[in-house]
C-alpha cells in the first residue's frame, strides 16, 4: 500500500466514523455538524502532514500522537463510540481496517 493509499484509507475510516459519532450525538443525518466538522478539518491536516505514514498503519497505531490533547480526546470519543459499531454501518471498511492492521502487525 502507498503512503498515498494510507493517507486516503485512513481520512475514508475518520470521516465514516464521524459520520456515525454525529449521527447519534448530534442528530445530523445528511452532514456533520460544526464540531464535527472541525474535527474532520484537523484530522485531515495531521494526517495530510505525517511523516510516519510510511511505516505505521494508522494514526490509532503512532506512537507519537501528534494531535494536541483536547483535539485527541475529542476524536478519541468519537472512536470509541464509532468503532464497535462500524460493522454495521461500513462493514467492508471495518474489515479492511482490521486487516490491514493485522497484515502490518506481522511484518
Amino acid at each position: 500500500m502507498t503512503t498515498e493509499e494510507k493517507r486516503r484509507a485512513e481520512m475514508q475510516t475518520v470521516k465514516k466514523m464521524l459520520e456515525i459519532y454525529c449521527r447519534a450525538h448530534h442528530g445530523k443525518h445528511l452532514e456533520l455538524c460544526e464540531d464535527c466538522e472541525t474535527l474532520l478539518r484537523y484530522a485531515r491536516a495531521r494526517v495530510e502532514r505525517c511523516p510516519h505514514m510510511e511505516e505505521k498503519t494508522f494514526c490509532s497505531a503512532c506512537p507519537t500522537h501528534c494531535y494536541a490533547p483536547a483535539m485527541r480526546e475529542k476524536i478519541r470519543e468519537a472512536m470509541r463510540y464509532s468503532g464497535p459499531r462500524m460493522m454495521l454501518h461500513a462493514p467492508v471498511m471495518a474489515l479492511r481496517h482490521m486487516f490491514i492492521e493485522w497484515r502490518e502487525k506481522r511484518r
